[in-house]
């Protein structure tokens, strides 16, 4: 059994802004669960209360070049894990987690700094793992400051790297005269360390000095080592290749469940699959929509971005209302495309319904009242609805791209391959048709409950990854 740190921005129940948030409160509590000793590393924001935290070290200074912070260190243990979060209410007590009002904080690299600065204090004084896993740009660093910066320390002699990266596409790019107050030496400017175009690249630096390097699916790993989805990055994660891995982001059963859930109608399972019309009824009526309309409804709970194929969904809107269908939309983000989905309800509030929202118990109502579910991402490094929706019998409709390529057959779904409206009507439509084989349908819905894709499948394949590094 290993005995691992994990460092991130991000982890549920204390701060969630998308993926992230989830696989760092179910990848450590289900390694835990399988005996592995395990504490998480975040930053204590501002809205996370002090009550119910245990003060476990105080007025730790956190040195960045001639700069200093200081942290205190609070815990508690959550699911099994010992979660330490790092208070700094200078850096950390803000509206947001990494900006507001659509603007990125402009001190993010020195709050990001002194997370991965900070987690190595912890080694020192708290907590001594034999692996340091590391999630995305914002944790990234770690490496650099172990690695490079503090090299001769005996502390971290034999400990193991792992990086994630959750998505290529946010790589925390900075200019070069953040290196100064971020206590790195200018010799790490450099192509083969952190350098990027004339920019600090933290994520780049992650990937130089880790041991290990995964990403969130198979396919992804695949992807992110071509011109087309390296975000500049390719090349790096080619030379990389034999250290990189692509593990499936799971999903958590706690939390997912049409068995349990209590935000829905109706509970349901594939034995038993009465709930899920009541569930059906259920959304329908949440949006104003007659609840006996037997049409199919679609649902999509997403950031409203490009990334995520709203532009496919501007560009094909009116051929999709056409359709016998209902259409559900739950998600914030670009203005641009929270206006195009909030028009198209207002031009056709029969078929089409728009909450601009982040409300996770409409999403469960989604997830198990929606017949289909739509992702058309343009990529998709894991993908986490696709899953959720095969849980809940709620046939997905996604591109092949990423994990939604890995997680989607023909057996369980539906898929296109071209990154183009046409491709996603088309794709659509042809779920249509099945839809009318009612008997065909109720076996996909329940091939699709029955597949596995669990976080404890998934924290069996980061174990041994850990194994192999130990030796």
């Amino acid at each position: 059994m290993s005995k691992v740190l994990m460092v991130a921005s991000e982890a549920e129940p204390f701060a969630k802004s998308g993926g992230l948030g989830d696989v760092l409160s179910a990848l450590p509590a289900a390694l835990a669960a399988q005996g592995h000793t395990v504490a998480t590393v975040l930053p204590r924001y501002g809205w996370i209360p002090l009550s119910g935290l245990k003060r476990v070290y105080e007025n730790l200074m956190i040195w960045l070049g001639d700069n200093s912070w200081r942290v205190d260190v609070y815990a508690r243990r959550e699911r099994g894990v010992e979660v330490l979060l790092l208070d700094c209410p200078p850096l950390y007590d803000r509206e947001g987690l990494y900006g507001a009002n659509g603007v990125d904080y402009p001190d993010n690299a020195v709050r990001f700094a002194v997370l991965s600065r900070g987690a190595l204090e912890i080694i020192r004084r708290l907590f001594r793992p034999e692996i340091v896993h590391c999630h995305d740009w914002q944790a990234a660093l770690v490496g650099p400051y172990m690695r490079h910066t503090l090299a001769l320390d005996p502390t971290f002699l034999g400990i193991k790297l792992v990086l994630t990266i959750h998505n290529l596409g946010y790589q925390g790019l900075f200019p070069p005269e953040v290196l100064g107050a971020l206590g790195l030496d200018r010799s790490l400017l450099q192509p083969e360390a952190l350098e990027f175009y004339g920019q600090v690249n933290f994520l780049k630096g992650g990937i130089v000095f880790a041991d290990a390097i995964t990403t969130v699916s198979r396919a992804y790993a695949r992807e992110i080592q071509t011109p087309e989805f390296g975000h500049g990055l390719d090349g790096l994660l080619r030379a990389r290749s034999a250290a990189l891995t692509g593990i499936l982001n799971g999903a958590d059963d706690s939390q997912w469940n049409p068995e349990t859930d209590p935000f829905i109608a109706a509970r349901y399972s594939a034995e038993d699959l009465s709930g899920k019309q009541a569930c059906k009824r259920d959304l329908l009526a949440q949006c104003g929509f007659d609840p006996d309309d037997d049409r199919p409804v679609i649902g999509m709970i997403s950031r409203l971005a490009a990334q995520k194929g709203f532009d496919l969904i501007a560009e094909a809107a009116e051929d999709l209302v056409r359709e016998e269908l209902r259409l559900v939309i739950l998600g914030a983000g670009d203005p641009y495309y929270e206006e195009c989905v909030r028009r198209l309800a207002e031009q056709h509030p029969r078929t089409v319904f728009v909450r601009i929202a982040f409300d996770n118990a409409f999403a469960h109502k989604i997830e198990a009242g929606a017949d289909m579910f739509l992702m058309p991402s343009r990529y998709e490094p894991c993908g986490l609805n696709q899953i959720y929706s095969l849980r809940y019998g709620t046939v997905p409709i996604v591109r092949a791209t990423g994990g939604l390529d890995d997680t989607v057959d023909e057996t369980t779904g539906f898929k296109f391959a071209d990154y183009s409206a046409a491709a996603l009507v088309d794709a659509v439509r042809r779920a249509l048709l099945a839809y009318r084989n009612r008997e065909a349908w109720r076996e996909m819905m329940i091939r699709g409950m029955k597949k596995d894709y669990s976080w404890e499948a998934s924290a069996r394949q980061y174990a041994t990854l850990y194994a192999s590094l130990l030796g």
